[in-house]
């Protein structure tokens, strides 16, 4: 398919909703077979809840010394993950937040303890880039270093969460202290030059246009042109449950609508997956609006705390999709370039 620009793409959005599903479904089908999608069983461990960057979307977090506030021991990370590993996962995303007494010495110690208790038997999805940007400049070392003692410690992949929305004028809404689109994108960069994994993700329903999603996704579309860094796209909704900005859900059909332009503009990244996490058993209508990749997460307490629905009966999960036209496929986690 031809290449659209952004004015292009808002033209796409006000098109029908059957002209613009059959246009990104057709587009999805260039890079994986019609009827069939791919899954992965994962598990989200927040090790942390203490975080100093106030994002006003954030139900989860905990200032220092709150009570509440937590840092998983090793231990409860590693039943966590043998729980995940006992139903057939295969991915555990590591992420908590901005805590400032946690400096580069306690990442290197749990990815390379995780690493040395389960090897290849599960792949480890963590940091996200804005969480590594603040353990360098905690650790007053270079992110580049941050990147290089992790990647050594036997992390391999930089999940794309902190993104949100990708314009200076919504990060200064949502969350200030969570550096600017430039510092996301030059993290990203940096992360893919030095060979580590690295996925791209977009979060809707705060209240942002559409030319602002679109915004989000010229920056994503524009480094991915640049280095080819990036396995695949996830787009999910806020949650707005218990969280300092409150607001109501976007609905189903924004989200599949976005989800399908999506697809249509990052025409240089080969995954498009759908959130089961925030759609719940709406979730595979988004594997014939553009997706065809999935996760079934079995924890995500900062989703969770914000209203998410998680359903842990992968089997329940796996009938939804299949009662939707698709045959699930179980996937490996995503290989290096």
């Amino acid at each position: 398919m031809k290449r659209i620009d952004s004015k292009q793409a808002l033209n796409i959005w006000e098109s029908d909703w059957t002209s613009l599903r059959s246009q990104s479904h057709e587009a999805r089908c260039e890079h994986y077979p019609d009827g069939q999608a791919s899954y992965v069983v994962m598990r989200i461990v927040s090790y942390t809840n203490v975080c100093v960057a106030d994002c006003s979307y954030c139900a989860f977090y905990r200032r220092p010394n709150d009570d509440g506030a937590y840092v998983l021991s090793k231990e409860d990370i590693f039943s966590k993950i043998d729980g995940l590993l006992a139903v057939g996962g295969s991915v555990v995303a590591m992420e908590g937040g901005f805590n400032p007494k946690l400096k580069i010495e306690h990442y290197e110690d749990l990815f390379a303890s995780v690493r040395k208790r389960y090897g290849d038997k599960i792949e480890i999805y963590g940091s996200t880039i804005v969480e590594v940007i603040f353990i360098a400049k905690s650790s007053r070392i270079s992110l580049e270093e941050a990147l290089i003692r992790l990647k050594e410690a036997g992390l391999r992949w930089i999940p794309g969460g902190g993104a949100e929305i990708l314009t200076d004028a919504w990060r200064a809404k949502l969350s200030p202290k969570k550096y600017s689109v430039k510092d996301y994108i030059e993290g990203m960069r940096v992360a893919q030059k030095l060979g580590l994994g690295t996925t791209a993700t977009m979060v809707i329903g705060f209240g942002e246009t559409v030319a602002d999603r679109i915004e989000h996704l010229e920056h994503i579309r524009r480094l991915q042109d640049e280095t080819g860094g990036f396995a695949s796209f996830l787009l999910w909704t806020y949650q707005p449950l218990n969280t300092p900005m409150g607001g109501s859900l976007t609905s189903n059909d924004d989200y599949l609508r976005s989800v399908a332009l999506s697809r249509l503009y990052l025409d240089n990244i080969p995954v498009i997956r759908a959130s089961f996490l925030t759609q719940y058993d709406k979730g595979p209508e988004a594997l014939t609006a553009g997706a065809h990749d999935f996760d079934i997460p079995l924890e995500d307490q900062v989703t969770q705390l914000a209203g998410a629905k998680i359903e842990e009966n992968v089997d329940r999960v796996l009938e939804w999709v299949k009662k939707s036209g698709i045959t699930p496929q179980k996937r490996l986690p995503f290989s290096l370039k």
